[in-house]
C-alpha cells in the first residue's frame, strides 16, 4: 500500500490565504504513551508496546532509518507516542505532550520567551533533545522537513495538522546520515493518517485554578474515498484561543493571586577574602537605582523618592541601608551603605518600584490551522498525492512594565521638579541630581505582538515497483514552504526622544523641551516625577503609535527522492538497501522599521511595511533608537545538495545464538556556503537466544549546518569607547585605547558543527514469563565540536594577538587608515564544544483486569533520563569548561521522569501521570560555605551560602466516558497539587523562574467532548 511508505506532504500551489479552520488534536489526559523500548518500529496500537510483533508481509516505517521493509529493527532508540496517548493528555497543542518526554530538555513553548522583546520566539513551539537546543533537533512531518518559523530554522509545531496525527516518533540518537543537518540531538517525526475516512471533532475548554488562561479549542477533520477507493480526500481545521496569564505590575504581586514570587536574587557582597560567602541568596531584593515614580540616586539629596502625586518622601531602603549622599566625583557616589554595591541591591524595604514581576507568565495566543490532502491511487500499490497546510499563530506578551531608567540627570531648574526640591538644591549648592525611575506614569506597558503565518505545499508520488524481480519502495516529492513573521511592539519609548523630553525649561511662560533642536522637531516635554500621565502629544512624541516592527519572510524549497528494497538474500536473511538524493534551498529576508534599523542600507525602504524615516536630528540615523526591539534589515540564502545510502546486513540467524544485523549509512552533503561534509552511522542489533532480550548499539557522525541567522545576521553597529588595543606591534601613533565601531554581523565562513553520537543499550521485550512487560536501558554519549558561538569584541582582538588564533584576525581592523574608523566585526565562530552523556530507562507493563474481577485493561509506563555530564567549553584560552548537568536554572537536571497509569474499559478510562525532576544547583561552579569557613572567592569558583535549587513533582489526573459510540466526554487536571515553581535568583529580580523547566501557571482544568462519525 502506498500509504505505508515513509512519506509525504505538500505541493507547490498558490500561497497566502490567511489562516483558518480547525485541525489536529490532543485531548484526554496524560502524555507519553511511550510505546516500547524496542523503539525503532512501527507505531503500535495504544494498547501494545512499540515492538509488538508486526505482520511480516507488511512494510514498516522506521524513523531512525530510511530502510522500509518488513521485519527490520533499527539500532537507534526511538520513543513512540500514539494518537490515543495524545488524546489522553488533552493538551491544546500536541507540542506540550511530546515535550514532556524526559529526553526532550530545553524545548520552547508559550510559557518561555515571554520576557523577550526582540527574539521573535514568543509562542514558538519547538523541540530540544538532550538539552542541545532547538537548532540541534530535527523535526519532520511525515518524514519531510518543515519551513522554519524563525531565522534559526526551527519549525513551529503548533502549525502542524494535529487531529490527523497517528503517532509521533522521537529518535533519541544522531540521525544526520539518514535525514541530514540538525539531527544532532535526534529527530522528532510526526506521522499523519493519510487514509482517514469519516468525520471527527473535538471541543475543549480550560481554565486555571486562579481564573486565568481561559482556553477554547475546536478541531475537526473529515475524509472520504471516491472512485472505488482510488481517490482519497481529507481536510482538517483547528482554532485555539488561549487567554494566557498576564503579567503582574510592580512590586511582588503576581497575576491571579499567585503568591510564589519573592524577588529572589543573588546579593553580591563583592568581598572575597573575609571568610564569608561572596554571594547570598535572599528574597525580597530591592533595586536602589529607581522607584516606581522616581528616586534621587546620588548627591546630597540621595534617598528622596516621589509618590504618585509627585510629593517627595524619604525612601525606605532595605537592609537598613543609608544613602551615601556623597558629592559627584566621590567614589561612593550613588552607593547605599548596608546594601550591596555590586548589582545595586538591598534586602527588603520599599519594593513598590520593582519591575521583575511584570513579565507575562504565558503568552496570549490565537491559532488557526487548515490542512488538506488528496491522494489518487494509480494502482493498488502507487499513489500520487498533494497536501496543503496553511496556518497562523498570533501571540501577545508583556516583557516588562514601563521602561526602567537609571543614571538619568535632571536639572534642579526643571519646572517639573517640586519647589521643595529646587530649594533643597540651592541649599546643597547643586544644579542637578542623579535620578532613576520605573516610569510608572506611562499609561500602558510594553507589549509585543508576534504573528507567524505558514504556507506549506507538497506534491509527490509514493508506492512500490517491481524491478528485476525485487519490490522497491519509492517516494518522490517537492515541497515549497513559506513563513511570514511580523512582530509589532506597542507602548515603547524612543530613547533619544525620551531623553530630550524629560529635560524641560520654562520659556515664555510655558514648559517646553530644553533642547532647541528637539523643540523645533516636535519635542513635547514630559514629567517623570510622580505618576501624572504624559499628555497625548507628549506620549505620541516619545512612543510613536506604530512602534518597532519587523517583517520576515522565509522560504524553503525541497526536492526529495528515495527508494528502498531488498535486492538479495544471504544466509541470515534479506539484505535491505535505501538510497536517495535531496536538494534544498533556504532563503530569508527581514526588514526592520527605520527607527530601529536606521537608513541608508538599501533595504529599509524596500516594502510598503516601512514608512519614510522621520526628519528628526534627535534620532540616530544608524538606528537602535528604541528602548528595546531595535530590529535590523538583512537577507541571505543558501542551497544544499546531498545523497545518501543505507544498508542493513543480517549476518546471524541461529536457534542457539539468536539473530543479528549490521546497519550502516553514509551521506555526502554539499552546502553552497561551506562546501562538502560527510556523515555516517554504523550500528547493529542482536536478538540474543535469551527470551525477549535484545542488544543494540550505534555510533554516528552528525552535523548541524549554520543557519540563516548565523550566516547572514542583520548588521547592528554600536560605538564602543575605551576599547583596549592589545596589538603588541601596533604602529606608532595608534593609541592603546580607542573608540571603535562594533558591527554585529553574520559570518558566511562558518562551517558545520561536527558531532560524534554513540548509544548502546539492552531491551527486554515481552518475555514468555511476563508477556505484557517491556523495558530498555540505553547509554548515550554526544560530543559536538566546532560549536557555533559568539565572542565579544575584546575577546576577538585578544585571542588574535595574544593567543595567535589567526581565524579571528580578519574580523577587525584597529588601524584602517585616514577617514575610516577602527572597527571590530562581532561574529559567530566555530570555537566551542559540547559534551554530554547519560542514559535513558523505559518500561511498560500491560495486563487485563479480568483476573481480579474488574473490566478493562491496565497499563503502566515510565521513562527516565539521567544526564551525567553536560560540559560546554567556550574554546577561549584561559577559561574553564562549565558543567551544567544538574543545574536547574538551565535545561539539564540530573534526573527527569515521566510515568503514566491508565485504566481503560469499553465505557470509560482513568489516567494518572507523574512528572518529576531532581533537585539541582544554581551553578555547579559555586563553592558553598558559611560565614567564617569560606575559602577565597574567585571568578571561576565564587563562594555562596546556598547552592540548592529544588526539583519539582507534578501530578496530573484525567478521564473520559463514552456517552454513546460516537460521543466521548473527558476531563483533565494538570498540576493537581498546584505545585509552585522554585526561584532562579540569577535573573536578578526578573521573573525569577526557569519557565522552561518549572510549571508557572499552577493547577489547570480542561474539559471537552469528542465526536466521531
Amino acid at each position: 500500500m502506498a500509504n505505508t511508505i515513509s512519506e509525504d506532504d505538500h505541493n507547490a500551489l498558490p500561497r497566502r490565504a490567511r489562516t483558518t479552520l480547525l485541525t489536529a488534536s490532543l485531548a484526554s489526559l496524560i502524555a507519553v504513551a511511550i510505546a516500547s523500548p524496542a523503539a525503532a518500529q512501527t507505531a503500535p496500537p495504544a494498547t501494545l508496546p512499540a515492538d509488538a510483533p508486526q505482520a511480516a508481509e507488511q512494510d514498516i516505517v522506521v524513523t531512525g532509518s530510511r530502510i522500509t521493509t518488513g521485519g527490520f529493527t533499527a539500532p537507534t532508540p526511538t520513543q513512540t507516542i500514539g494518537a490515543a496517548d495524545i488524546a489522553r493528555n488533552a493538551e491544546p497543542n500536541v507540542f506540550t505532550t511530546i515535550a514532556q518526554l524526559p529526553s526532550l530538555q530545553g524545548s520552547s513553548g508559550v510559557t518561555t520567551g515571554t520576557n523577550s522583546t526582540s527574539s521573535g520566539q514568543q509562542g514558538l513551539s519547538s523541540f530540544s533533545l538532550r538539552g542541545l537546543g532547538t537548532i540541534r533537533t530535527l523535526t519532520l512531518l511525515d518524514g519531510q522537513r518543515v519551513v522554519g518559523a524563525n531565522v534559526t530554522g526551527v519549525p513551529d509545531i503548533s502549525l502542524f495538522p494535529q487531529l490527523l496525527i497517528k503517532r509521533v516518533d522521537v529518535v533519541t540518537g544522531g540521525a544526520s546520515a539518514s535525514y541530514g543537518s540538525d539531527a544532532v540531538g535526534g529527530v522528532v517525526n510526526f506521522i499523519t493518517d493519510k487514509r482517514f475516512e469519516g468525520f471527527k471533532a473535538n471541543l475543549q475548554g480550560g481554565i486555571t485554578t486562579y481564573g486565568d488562561n481561559k482556553q477554547v479549542l475546536f478541531q475537526a477533520a473529515a475524509g472520504r474515498a471516491f472512485f472505488n477507493d482510488r481517490l482519497h480526500v481529507e481536510v482538517s481545521g483547528e482554532y485555539d484561543h488561549e487567554d494566557g496569564v498576564p503579567a503582574g505590575g510592580f512590586g511582588e504581586q503576581l497575576a491571579g493571586g499567585r503568591d510564589w514570587y519573592r524577588t529572589t536574587t543573588f546579593l553580591n557582597r563583592n568581598i572575597k577574602t573575609d571568610g564569608s560567602p561572596q554571594y547570598l541568596v535572599r528574597d525580597h531584593a530591592q533595586a536602589y537605582q529607581y522607584t516606581k515614580y522616581g528616586l534621587i540616586t546620588g548627591g546630597p539629596l540621595q534617598g528622596t523618592a516621589f509618590d504618585v502625586n509627585g510629593k517627595p518622601f524619604q525612601f525606605q531602603y532595605g537592609s537598613g541601608g543609608v544613602p551615601s549622599k556623597a558629592l559627584p566625583g566621590n567614589p561612593a557616589f550613588g552607593l547605599v551603605s548596608g546594601c550591596y554595591a555590586q548589582g545595586g541591591f538591598c534586602e527588603g524595604g520599599d519594593l513598590s518600584g520593582n519591575v521583575g514581576i511584570g513579565t507575562t507568565l504565558q503568552s496570549r495566543l490565537d491559532r488557526y490551522n487548515g490542512y488538506g490532502r488528496i491522494g489518487f491511487d494509480i494502482d493498488p500499490d502507487n499513489e500520487l498525492y498533494a497536501t496543503v497546510n496553511i496556518a497562523q499563530v498570533d501571540t501577545m506578551n508583556q516583557p516588562n512594565p514601563g521602561a526602567t531608567k537609571s543614571g538619568l540627570t535632571l536639572q534642579c531648574s526643571n519646572p517639573f521638579v517640586p519647589t521643595t526640591i529646587q530649594d533643597a538644591c540651592r541649599t546643597a549648592g547643586i544644579t542637578s541630581f542623579q535620578f532613576g525611575s520605573s516610569n510608572g506614569q506611562l499609561p500602558k506597558n510594553i507589549t509585543v505582538y508576534p504573528t507567524r503565518k505558514q504556507y506549506r505545499f507538497v506534491g509527490g508520488a509514493a508506492g512500490k515497483l517491481q524491478v528485476f524481480g525485487t519490490r522497491w519502495n519509492y517516494d518522490v516529492s517537492y515541497e515549497h514552504g513559506e513563513n511570514i513573521t511580523d512582530i509589532h511592539v506597542k507602548n515603547i519609548t524612543l530613547t533619544p526622544r525620551y531623553n530630550a523630553a524629560i529635560q524641560a525649561i520654562s520659556l515664555g511662560g510655558q514648559i517646553v523641551c530644553a533642547d532647541p533642536i528637539a523643540r523645533a522637531n516636535g519635542c513635547v516635554p514630559i514629567n517623570i516625577i510622580g505618576g501624572a500621565a504624559p499628555s497625548a502629544a507628549a506620549l505620541e512624541y516619545i512612543e510613536p503609535g506604530n512602534g518597532p516592527y519587523q517583517h520576515t519572510r522565509q522560504t524553503q524549497d525541497a526536492f526529495n527522492f528515495s527508494f528502498s528494497g531488498s535486492p538479495l538474500s544471504l544466509w541470515a536473511g534479506p539484505v535491505s538497501v535505501a538510497a536517495g538524493a535531496e536538494y534544498r534551498n533556504e532563503f530569508y529576508h527581514v526588514i526592520g522599521d527605520p527607527y530601529g534599523n536606521g537608513i541608508g542600507d538599501g533595504i529599509s525602504t524596500e516594502t510598503p511595511y516601512t514608512s519614510a524615516y522621520p526628519a528628526d536630528p534627535v534620532l540616530n540615523t544608524a538606528g537602535t533608537n528604541w528602548y528595546a526591539g531595535n530590529y535590523h534589515a538583512g537577507r541571505g540564502s543558501y542551497h544544499v545538495a546531498e545523497g545518501f545510502l543505507e544498508v542493513n546486513l543480517p549476518f546471524l540467524k541461529s536457534e542457539t545464538l539468536g539473530s543479528a544485523n549490521l546497519n550502516v549509512a553514509g551521506r555526502v552533503t554539499n552546502y553552497s556556503t561551506s562546501g562538502t561534509v560527510y556523515t555516517w552511522k554504523i550500528g547493529g542489533t542482536w536478538d540474543t537466544p535469551i527470551d525477549g532480550v535484545r542488544l543494540r548499539a550505534v555510533t554516528s557522525r552528525d552535523v548541524r549546518a549554520p543557519n540563516l541567522s548565523e550566516l547572514f545576521a542583520a548588521p547592528i553597529t554600536t560605538t564602543i569607547p575605551n576599547f583596549s588595543n592589545s596589538d603588541p606591534n601596533r604602529p606608532n601613533g595608534v593609541p592603546a585605547t580607542l573608540t571603535i565601531l562594533q558591527n554585529a554581523i553574520g559570518n558566511t565562513a562558518l562551517k558545520p558543527e561536527i558531532a560524534r553520537n554513540t548509544t548502546a543499550g539492552i531491551v527486554l521485550s515481552r518475555p514468555h514469563w511476563l508477556p505484557g512487560f517491556s523495558a530498555s536501558f540505553d547509554y548515550y554519549r554526544i560530543k559536538v565540536n566546532g560549536v557555533i558561538s559568539t565572542l565579544n569584541a575584546q575577546q576577538e582582538v585578544d585571542l588574535c594577538y595574544l593567543n595567535n588564533i589567526t581565524s579571528l584576525c580578519g574580523a577587525f581592523n584597529l588601524n584602517p587608515g585616514a577617514g575610516t574608523p577602527p572597527y571590530v566585526n562581532l561574529q559567530a565562530f566555530n570555537l566551542a564544544s559540547i559534551f554530554t552523556d547519560g542514559f535513558d530507562i523505559e518500561a511498560s507493563y500491560q495486563f487485563n483486569l479480568g483476573d481480579v474481577g474488574l473490566p478493562g485493561r491496565f497499563e503502566l509506563r515510565g521513562l527516565a533520563t539521567n544526564v551525567k555530564n553536560f560540559i560546554t567549553d567556550s574554546g577561549v584560552p584561559g577559561t574553564i569548561p562549565t558543567q551544567s548537568a544538574g543545574v536547574n536554572a538551565g535545561n539539564t537536571p540530573h534526573w527527569k521522569l515521566l510515568a503514566t497509569e491508565n485504566w481503560t474499559t469499553d465505557r470509560f478510562s482513568l489516567s494518572v501521570q507523574q512528572r518529576w525532576f531532581s533537585d539541582g544547583a544554581y551553578n555547579n561552579e559555586y563553592v558553598v560555605c558559611s560565614a567564617g569557613n569560606c575559602p577565597v572567592s574567585t571568578t571561576q569558583h565564587p563562594t555562596i551560602d546556598n547552592n540548592t535549587m529544588p526539583g519539582a513533582f507534578y501530578l496530573d489526573l484525567g478521564g473520559s466516558f463514552n456517552v454513546t459510540q460516537k460521543l466521548n466526554v473527558y476531563f483533565k487536571v494538570d498540576n493537581l497539587l498546584d505545585h509552585d515553581p522554585a526561584p532562579s535568583p540569577q535573573t536578578n529580580t526578573g521573573i525569577d523562574v526557569n519557565q522552561g523547566l518549572y510549571d508557572t501557571l499552577g493547577r489547570l482544568f480542561r474539559v471537552g467532548a469528542r465526536f466521531n462519525f
